[in-house]
Order: structure tokens, then C-alpha cells, then sequence
């Protein structure tokens, strides 16, 4: 087999094209971030894009019926069990260019250089990228992969529906990425994928790239309070039943839950969406909505801080003098990855002089959803300014995606050509 090595300067321009789709210039900074929500037009032109890609490198190409895009290389023996990689290419409305297209445009690259050696693996090898893994629209992360290995049945996937209730099928209709074929994968011979870390521990330790060991529990909740709205300066304090300061009520609760260590030093919780009505500056909030995401390593702290929450929220209630009622969007339990996928991407890495280090994802990923019907891992990049993503910052240097995707390159071919 001749030696294969990644085209950076190619992976670099395929990231740049793609981050222009769906750009965005942040007023503060100037900053060129990426606003391509799931499953909006800017969305639409990423996949075409993508799709389009896929088709020019020989690949053939299928959509399912949540808008998974699929491009399969064929192999010697093409019967066989498919390795696959892939991640997605929605972002958050202020994403940049690397989180998820690193890991769609990475595994083109190693079918690019496949082809250009002419080289054929034993089994077929599938890339592709999954519908809405943010959860930033529709409320659900990893919904395109979740779909594929069977945790969202379809029906559910497609009724979900925005804040202007919109349903995920109807947009997939409209942006013509409601495909035929059947989304529920069998499962492949292994599933790997690399990503950005987004966060600040690989750089600082000063590590090249990482073996992610797994991906812990997350839990997101939507909670939604029901006062009384009233006038700011006529009613008194003790008189008012205010939503608005119900949240913040639930903000000192969330964080002397962190601070009393009850739950490990992994726990972390954010309210990452407010709002309040009628939002009115004279007006005590009669209304008001927002949404809880913890996150913990341990599945056992995970559910026994779920159940303090929810006390707490009967408590806040009880106090104030209002109703709060929610219901949950996502729950994961905490995965690990394939000790022998990851063992094999190790030595990879040693293998090409890489400083390295095993390392737990705090975010979710579309691996993990893989990780419950076949072996799958991750590889690590470790991002510039203390890894900051969900923003026009994220930033990873060509030399750590080149290396990145070169491991990629070395352990999709060595799993591609077992028996």
C-alpha cells in the first residue's frame, strides 16, 4: 500500500468554502462567524454543498428520511460490514467553522486521498453528516444520529417542532432533504470521528491531540413559570407573584448545587435561554420560560441532582406563589467509548511522534449515539483562545486538523481492512 497523507491545504480550503455558507460578521469584534441553523436555507446550501462533494469524489449518495446524508466508498469485498465517520454541519446561531465540519469535511479527505492513491479497502467505507446534532432549533441534539441508531424513533424526530411550530419533517420537505432511504442503521463494523474539543484542556496541557475515553450524562429541561403580571411601581414586593424572579430564584439553586460538591467536581449546569413576558420594562413578568442544561460524568450524580432540581423547583413555586411546570428535551447517559478502537488510535498517534492524552468529552457528539450499536471513538483537536467555541473565535490551526484527520486517515484504513 503506498503512503497516504492528508492534503491540509485541500481540508483547509474545503473548511473555508463551506464556513462562508451561512457567514456572519459579529458587530463587536468583526469577528466571521457561521449562523447555518438546522435546517434553515443556510443549512439547505451547506448540504447541497456537501452532497455535491461527496458525488464528485465517487461516492454513492443516499438521504433517509430524517435528512442523514450518507456517501459510500465501496470496497474489495462490498458485502461487508461498512466502517463509517462522519459529524454534522449545523452550527448554534453563533457558530464558527469548525465544530462538526471538521469531521464531515475530514472523512472527504480521506476518501479524496484514497482515490488519488488508488488505494481499495477490503470493506466499504461511508461517511456522512446528521441532521440537527446541535439541538439548537428544535430542542433535541444529536437528533439526525439518535434517529439512525434507534434511541428517536422517526415519527417522534419529525413532529418535533421550533419555537414557530415548525416541524422538523415540514422543514425537511422544504429544503428537499426528506430522502427514502430507511434512516435506522444496521450497525456498522465501527464508527469513528473526529472533532474539535472545545475547550481549553488539551492546549494547555500542551497536547497535539486526544482519545476520547467517552462523553458524560447530559440532561436538558425546558421549564415554563406562570405569575401574575402587574404594575412595577404600584405593587408591592410581597404582593407580587413574579416569573421573572422565579428564574432567578432557580439560578442560586442550580449553582449551590455546584458549589456544595454533592455531585463530583464534573457537575455543570447552565440556563442558556430566558425569556420573559411581556417584557416590559414597568411590567412585573406574568409569564416566563427558560432552559436547564446539567451535565455530569457519573450517570448516579447525574439522577440524583435531577431529583434535588426538581424539589427545588417545588420549593421556588411554593415560595413565590407560582407555577412552574416543564417538560425534558434531551437526556443521554453517560457513554464510553471502545477500548480497542481507542487502544488503536493510540498507537497511531505514537506511532507519528503525537504528544497525546485520553480525555472525556463534556460536549455530545454523534459518536455516542453510534457507541450503543457498534465500536465507535473520537479523536480530539485541541482549539486556539482556551478552545472557546459556539462563537466567531473557534479556532483550530491547519497543522492540528491536518494531524487530526491524518490519524483519522491511518485508523479508518486499518479498520477498513480487517476481517
Amino acid at each position: 500500500m503506498p503512503e497516504l497523507r492528508i492534503d491540509g491545504a485541500r481540508l483547509c480550503h474545503s473548511l473555508e468554502q463551506l464556513g462562508a455558507v451561512g457567514s456572519y460578521e459579529e458587530e463587536s469584534t468583526g469577528l466571521k462567524g457561521v449562523n447555518r441553523l438546522a435546517l434553515t436555507n443556510d443549512d439547505r446550501a451547506g448540504r447541497q454543498l456537501v452532497k455535491r462533494w461527496f458525488e464528485e469524489a465517487g461516492l454513492t449518495v443516499r438521504v433517509d428520511a430524517i435528512g442523514n446524508t450518507y456517501g459510500r466508498r465501496a470496497g474489495r469485498e462490498d458485502d461487508a460490514t461498512p466502517v463509517m465517520s462522519g459529524s454534522h454541519i449545523d452550527s448554534v446561531p453563533t457558530g464558527g467553522r469548525f465544530d462538526g465540519p471538521l469531521g464531515v469535511l475530514g472523512a472527504l479527505e480521506v476518501v479524496r486521498t484514497l482515490n488519488g492513491a488508488g488505494v481499495t479497502t477490503r470493506r466499504p467505507i461511508e461517511i456522512g453528516f446528521f441532521t440537527d446534532e446541535e439541538g439548537s432549533r428544535f430542542g433535541t441534539d444529536m437528533l439526525g444520529s439518535a434517529t439512525a441508531c434507534g434511541r428517536i424513533e422517526l415519527d417522534t424526530a419529525l413532529a418535533l417542532r421550533d419555537a414557530n411550530e415548525i416541524s422538523v419533517g415540514q422543514e425537511l420537505s422544504r429544503i428537499g432533504f426528506r430522502g427514502s432511504a430507511r434512516p435506522r442503521l444496521d450497525p456498522p463494523h465501527a464508527f469513528v470521528e473526529c472533532h474539535i474539543e472545545q475547550g481549553p484542556i488539551l492546549d494547555a496541557r500542551g497536547m497535539e491531540l486526544g482519545v476520547v475515553t467517552g462523553v458524560q450524562a447530559i440532561h436538558w429541561r425546558e421549564l415554563t413559570i406562570r405569575g401574575k403580571s402587574a404594575h412595577a411601581g404600584t405593587t408591592p414586593m410581597e404582593l407580587r407573584r413574579d416569573a421573572g424572579r422565579a428564574i432567578a430564584h432557580i439560578q442560586v439553586a442550580l449553582d449551590e448545587m455546584i458549589t456544595s460538591g454533592r455531585y463530583g467536581a464534573g457537575m455543570r449546569a447552565t440556563i442558556g435561554r430566558i425569556t420573559l413576558r411581556p417584557n416590559l420594562v414597568n411590567v412585573v413578568p406574568g409569564r416566563a420560560s427558560c432552559t436547564i442544561d446539567l451535565r455530569n460524568p457519573s450517570d448516579e450524580a447525574m439522577a440524583r441532582a435531577c431529583e434535588e432540581l426538581r424539589a427545588r423547583l417545588d420549593g421556588i413555586a411554593q415560595n413565590l406563589g407560582v407555577e412552574i411546570t416543564g417538560r425534558e428535551t434531551a437526556a443521554t447517559a453517560s457513554v464510553s467509548f471502545d477500548e480497542r478502537v481507542r487502544t488503536l488510535i493510540a498507537e497511531r498517534m505514537v506511532a507519528a511522534g503525537i504528544k497525546h492524552e485520553d480525555i472525556l468529552s463534556g460536549a455530545g457528539h454523534d459518536a455516542q449515539e453510534f457507541a450503543s450499536i457498534c465500536p465507535a471513538a473520537m479523536i480530539f483537536v485541541p482549539g486556539q483562545f482556551d478552545g472557546i467555541s459556539h462563537n466567531p473565535r473557534e479556532y483550530s490551526t491547519p497543522e492540528a486538523c491536518t494531524a487530526g484527520i491524518q490519524i483519522l486517515l491511518d485508523t479508518l484504513v486499518t479498520l477498513a481492512n480487517e476481517d
